[in-house]
């Protein structure tokens, strides 16, 4: 026992070595939340696009770009789209480097949130958008007041699941060299030569979080369910 809880003292409590794990935990949530919301609001927008050229055969470039975009972004791995956004497009910036992971984790996750948007968008009953112009409402009126409400609540447990998946995803910022909680364990076993309180606790914490958000949207759809 005594081994044990010398380990874990000088691979967490010593030195304050669990500063960058709460460091990087902050890091982590930083760059889960603002790349779900660049993420959510893109993907808005693309599969908007998308769904009024189907509708109308207008847009066509701008629907041309978005299907270019969201074939790159899914059809190459995150790890390098993530490398690219900070080795070459912000190579002399001086942005914050959380923020330049948090817009390429957040490009990245436009792409797959615009597809759960554009199949939940498309999953509602033709009457109702039918419903909607007969009442004299024009294309974005019935976007705004009939189909996407639909949708979001058809969609909320693969927007969901986006979020926890990217909060896992997040763990390769440590290739450019961000302290996310991955990181913060890497470093605290290189100067203890002791790998196994740093990474194990690093996946308890993961676990926690999203087990925890699981939860939480388990709960949330439950009360959505209930009052629609």
């Amino acid at each position: 026992m005594d081994k044990i809880y010398n380990n874990f003292y000088n691979s967490i409590i010593y030195q304050d070595r669990y500063l960058f794990i709460l460091n990087g935990l902050k890091n982590t949530i930083l760059m889960a939340i603002l790349a779900i919301t660049i993420g959510i609001i893109l993907g808005m927008i693309i599969s908007i696009i998308r769904n009024y050229h189907t509708k109308t055969k207008k847009l066509k470039i701008l629907n041309l770009i978005c299907r270019l975009y969201v074939n790159i972004i899914r059809g190459t791995p995150v790890l390098l789209q993530l490398m690219i956004i900070y080795y070459i497009v912000f190579k002399s910036s001086d942005l914050s480097i959380v923020l330049i992971g948090a817009l390429a984790f957040g490009l990245n996750s436009a792409a797959y949130t615009s597809e759960i948007i554009r199949a939940g968008i498309d999953s509602i009953d033709k009457g109702q958008e039918e419903a909607g112009i007969t009442l004299g409402l024009n294309y974005s009126k019935v976007m705004r007041f009939i189909l996407i409400p639909q949708a979001i609540r058809n969609i909320f447990p693969a927007l969901g699941n986006e979020f926890i998946t990217l909060i896992k995803e997040t763990a390769v910022a440590s290739a450019i060299g961000i302290l996310d909680l991955t990181k913060a364990g890497d470093i605290i076993a290189s100067r203890t030569y002791d790998y196994f309180f740093p990474l194990i606790i690093v996946a308890i914490i993961y676990l926690f979080i999203t087990y925890s958000l699981s939860r939480l949207l388990s709960y949330i759809e439950r009360r959505i369910d209930k009052y629609a």
